[in-house]
């Protein structure tokens, strides 16, 4: 075969080859076509036009006067994509920027503008960051600065509109308002009521339209974006803002580490003012970081002592005006002593007087005395307070009380129930505490703390929270009398005499409880706390004030946490002008416990205030007073010859009167009502005995 032939023949084999593989190529792109023609093309345009998450707007946060506390506003992100502009227009009106934008932000010069501008170009930054978080109102004067006011394809301007959160009153009640941030943190209201505030995303079509630039295919969305709903608030701005105002100076004073407040509405359970106060090294100040009044529970010492009461008095276990032997404030419980603040060199004093001069030994032994053979019925009887769970607040974060009973082996000892007594062993956050003390001032109504009253919709109301009920009554009216009367007791005689007011009645409970640290406890830390209600005759607020941990020489609650307390009160007494103590009937009212007092002059009192009484069970000279059908009932008091009667209460004229008919010689000291008697009642006396009387001032 020739030379010739060889060349053609590898020539038509190349040939073939390549016609082979165009028709391959070609059978590709129609099999490509008819298979998957449908499915590329989408791809394609998906590349081109995609679905973008149009953002709602969140609702706002209300305080109970549909006063604004935590509002969703508009802000932008302004950047400059530096390659758009024309470099001669960029020469020429830099200067004239770089002014504008100093002129706008005054911390700025022109001179720091250019330079940033310089510096952008220099490190290739094609999009350079001008400002974030701006407002409506800058944004728009940005907008109209030179080179900016061509626009973006001209003038590189490129604004990204985003919603943020902002507060009007900025940390004012931080905490309990709470924080968002989207999808991973949100606390306070702001979380627990997300599901109305956030809102429903719509959608809107974006095509592509080159440099990684989108632009909206139609002015209507695909689906348009759903607002949040407002949330009306229980909060009173004013109230509370002179309850962190109160809390702060008394934290800065005493150099304690954290403090709270929390004001409650007797009736309703509603929180009209809740102050977390905690110290931060950092700044150097106090900031509201965590909220303490819900979250934290502590022991609450001698606060925990009108539960004891209440428990021992409905259990038929107590009297008030049995006598305690305090060993002249020191006892010993299995080794361990217990020691008496207020007390000193007194033997004998009544249950009465333990509870309003706060006597840790009275209070326990008569609290041990009566449950050690059977300490289950102690906890049962808390258990009926509604002190042993959560209160179902909704906000997160509440702690269920930590009380232990006699089943726990291993905490339970001898000595639990003793030191339980008067608030030791067990922890409680304040709210819980507090609503304690609400429940005895709503007469027996144990309510649920609540935040919020309203969910708003463009105005409408949507949903309402009422009132709840816990339990309709936590103890008898008869232990809810003795109980009120003894918390009266210790603003009048007790360890709180420096709170009360000439203005409006206070009742209540001081405490102080050591903090144990490393499992022991000190005399160096401790928790100062009042808590209580007012006014006393006709409850309208309670209130509780707690303060950990001060160290500038002060530890008691009536010192430490009550001035925050008053200073509450004073204020809401001078703003609200329906503040008065005036009860619309006899029987709604608490009468202060009088232990006796002349039939005669009480007629007069009441007779000449408009008040009816009724005097048909009484037959004697001395009388007890109680609230009864629209009336004052008048009840005997039986004064027997040749025996020490119970003073305590009494006002000095008629005590005075008693017992020098008696033939006793009397020695008084102070102003007030009889708050101590040297001879104990149920005493045997002669003629001629001496009696020393203290009153309560």
């Amino acid at each position: 075969m020739s030379k010739k032939h060889v060349s053609l023949n590898k020539v038509y084999i190349v040939y073939g080859f390549v016609l082979l593989f165009g028709l391959a190529i070609v059978f590709r792109i129609l099999f490509v076509q008819v298979t998957e023609g449908d499915t590329l093309r989408a791809k394609a345009k998906e590349c081109q036009v995609k679905t973008f998450s149009l953002e709602a707007s969140r609702g706002n946060i209300l305080a109970s006067d549909g006063t604004l506390m935590s509002v969703s506003v508009p802000r932008y992100n302004i950047f400059v994509d530096l390659f758009c502009p024309k470099k001669k227009l960029y020469k020429k009106k830099r200067d004239s920027l770089a002014l504008c934008l100093s002129q706008l932000y005054s911390n700025r010069s022109k001179s720091y503008f250019l330079r940033m501008f310089r510096r952008a170009l220099a490190d290739s930054n094609r999009y350079l960051v001008l400002k974030k978080n701006v407002s409506y109102m800058e944004m728009k004067k940005i907008k109209s600065f030179p080179i900016l006011r061509k626009g973006k394809y001209k003038g590189g301007l490129i604004v990204k509109k985003k919603n943020s959160r902002i507060r009007p009153y900025q940390n004012l009640a931080l905490r309990t308002i709470g924080y968002y941030r989207q999808d991973t943190i949100a606390v306070g209201i702001e979380g627990a009521f997300s599901k109305y505030l956030r809102g429903v995303n719509g959608a809107v079509i974006k095509r592509k339209i080159g440099h990684g630039d989108w632009m909206e295919v139609s002015d209507d969305p695909l689906r348009e974006a759903k607002n949040g709903m407002d949330v009306q608030t229980t909060i009173d701005v004013n109230v509370q803002d002179v309850a962190e105002e109160t809390l702060y100076d008394q934290l800065y004073k005493e150099k304690a580490y954290e403090g709270c407040a929390i004001l409650m509405e007797v009736k309703t359970g509603f929180i009209k003012a809740i102050a977390n106060l905690r110290w931060d090294p950092k700044l150097e100040d106090y900031r509201e970081s965590y909220n303490m009044a819900i979250g934290e529970r502590i022991e609450p010492g001698s606060t925990f002592k009108l539960a004891s009461i209440i428990v021992a008095l409905e259990d038929g276990k107590v009297d008030m005006n049995q006598v305690v032997d305090i060993e002249n404030g020191k006892t010993t419980f299995f080794k361990h002593k217990m020691r008496d603040s207020h007390f000193g060199g007194e033997r004998e004093i009544t249950l009465r007087t333990a509870f309003e001069k706060s006597s840790n030994v009275g209070i326990s032994k008569v609290i041990n005395h009566s449950y050690k053979d059977e300490p289950e019925a102690f906890i049962e009887g808390l258990e009926k307070l509604g002190l042993t769970e959560p209160l179902g607040i909704n906000l997160l974060g509440e702690p269920k009380p930590d009380i232990p009973g006699p089943d726990d082996k291993k905490r339970w000892s001898g000595l639990s129930l003793p030191w339980m007594s008067i608030g030791y062993g067990l922890s409680l956050t304040p709210l819980q505490m507090l609503s304690l003390y609400n429940a005895v001032a709503n007469d027996g109504k144990l309510m649920k703390p609540q935040f919020v009253q309203k969910i708003l919709h463009n105005g409408e109301v949507v949903e309402s929270y009422e009132p709840v009920v816990l339990r309709d009554r936590i103890c008898s009216s008869e232990t809810l009398d003795t109980v009120r009367s003894l918390l009266e007791g210790v603003v009048l005689r007790g360890t709180g005499r420096n709170l009360a007011s000439p203005f409006y009645s206070i009742a209540g409970k001081t405490g102080t409880a050591q903090i144990a640290k490393g499992g022991k406890y000190n005399k160096v830390n401790y928790n100062a706390s009042f808590v209580g209600y007012f006014p006393a005759n006709n409850p309208r607020y309670s209130c509780i004030v707690v303060v950990a941990n001060p160290s500038a020489g002060r530890i008691y609650g009536s010192s430490v946490a009550g001035p925050v307390f008053k200073g509450m009160a004073d204020k809401i007494y001078a703003l609200d002008i329906d503040f008065n103590e005036s009860p619309q009937h006899v029987d709604d009212m608490h009468i202060p416990y009088k232990n006796g007092a002349c039939i005669t002059d009480l007629k007069e009192v009441f007779l000449a205030s408009g008040v009816d009484i009724d005097t048909s069970s009484c037959n004697t000279n001395y009388v007890y007073l109680k609230g009864k059908e629209n009336k004052a009932l008048f009840l005997p008091r039986v004064i027997k010859d040749g025996i020490m009667p119970n003073l305590i209460g009494m006002g000095a004229r008629d005590a005075v009167y008693i017992l020098r008919k008696n033939g006793l010689i009397v020695e008084v000291e102070g102003k007030g009502d009889i708050s101590y008697q040297s001879v104990l009642p149920g005493k045997r006396i002669k003629k001629g005995q001496n009696v020393k009387l203290k009153l309560s001032t």
